[in-house]
């Protein structure tokens, strides 16, 4: 069993509940947004607040950082766009009926899900909205976006020129539904049928054309996302699928069952579950050999992802840990008890690190080995095969 940690910094700032953290593309910064209606913006370097932006009229429900801009939705029906280095607020843009759930920002556009029961496309230069996406039943509570470029190949690129550069949201809702859109036109290209809770979470492998959603009914889907067909179903699961992470063809599922399973994806088959959450599995990330969870028991956890040992636990947090990164070995929690705690993670990278070059080794002895014994076999059999003709 691990070694409890302690962290070697807490972030007291805000006056509510963090509901998420965001990492800048350059790894500088990072946002955090809170039940007290502000985000802040934190410096990986010194690991100092050195923005508070103010002007929601409600908490925030998630927000999302690039290197010079930030964005914040919340309650209040809005989303926001902030200058990073001034504080300022550049952009408010309204539509949304109810509260805001999730935003997502891909090249000049800016997607939003929410209570409403609709998903929309505005221009991130401008307050101006493009598209609305009306078709769910229910709330969108998860975003994905990609280009049709993403998943054709050169054939098909050639036969659907007109489509190669056309961009597709897809939405995932209470509804039960997974739904794809045009962007241009805000048509439903396609709805994914089969499961029968709501859908929390999504993760898109556009070159394998592959979509995967997690939903309330406790499994996990795999859809052609050309085609619509489900691929398969992941099924051994006893509570809600809440978080998804896909890495080198591994499918890391957090639940509130209490575990995180691993699955091959191209098999389908289950090959690790980490267990040791004494509550929902809320938040996972993946890194070095490493898998990092967060949890309503108000710890995070550090797994060999191999083996599924437990490394170490976080202890420190009061209440559930809704968000990790991780940046520069060191990891950064966010709880809805308001803090940012920031934990070294340099000895577990380092002893994993060992442990993998070892591995590598040890297989490389016995790769060679095995090419020795494959020679010696074919030798015996070409002796053998001689003899019999003689």
């Amino acid at each position: 069993m691990g070694n409890s940690g302690s962290a070697v910094k807490v972030c007291t700032d805000h006056q509510g509940g963090i509901n998420w953290l965001s990492l800048s593309p350059d790894g500088q910064r990072l946002l955090t947004g809170s039940e007290d209606g502000t985000a802040r913006l934190w410096s990986t370097a010194d690991s100092q607040c050195h923005g508070h932006f103010q002007g929601h009229e409600s908490y925030i429900t998630f927000c999302h950082l690039e290197n010079e801009a930030a964005f914040t939705c919340s309650a209040d029906h809005t989303i926001r766009k902030w200058d990073v280095m001034t504080g300022q607020c550049l952009a408010i843009y309204r539509g949304h009926t109810s509260i805001v759930n999730r935003i997502l920002v891909a090249k000049d556009y800016l997607f939003s899900g929410s209570y409403d029961r609709t998903a929309r496309c505005w221009s991130v230069d401008k307050e101006k909205q493009i598209q609305e996406f009306r078709g769910h039943r229910n709330c969108v509570l998860t975003l994905a976006h990609y280009s049709s470029r993403d998943v054709l190949e050169e054939e098909e690129e050639e036969e659907e020129e007109e489509k190669v550069s056309r961009d597709l949201l897809v939405t995932g809702s209470t509804d039960c539904t997974v739904k794809v859109w045009w962007v241009s036109s805000g048509r439903c290209y396609q709805t994914l049928l089969g499961h029968t809770g709501a859908v929390l979470c999504l993760i898109l492998d556009a070159p394998n054309r592959e979509l995967f959603s997690g939903s309330t009914d406790y499994t996990i889907r795999t859809w052609n996302i050309v085609t619509g067909e489900q691929l398969k179903v992941f099924k051994e699961h006893q509570g809600s699928v809440i978080c998804l992470e896909l890495v080198n063809r591994h499918l890391y599922s957090g639940s509130a069952d209490r575990t995180v399973k691993c699955w091959l994806v191209d098999t389908g088959e289950r090959i690790q579950t980490y267990k040791a959450h004494k509550h929902s599995v809320s938040t996972l990330k993946y890194h070095a050999g490493i898998l990092f969870t967060g949890s309503g028991d108000a710890c995070a956890r550090a797994f060999n992802s191999k083996s599924g040992v437990l490394q170490k636990i976080f202890r420190g947090h009061k209440f559930i840990i809704n968000c990790i990164q991780i940046h520069n070995e060191l990891l950064y929690t966010a709880s809805h008890d308001g803090t940012l705690r920031i934990w070294d993670i340099r000895g577990i990278c380092k002893r994993n690190k060992r442990r993998l070059k070892k591995e590598r080794s040890a297989q490389g002895r016995g790769s060679q080995k095995g090419s020795l014994s494959r020679l010696f076999n074919n030798k015996v059999g070409c002796m053998v095969q001689q003899e019999n003709r003689e």
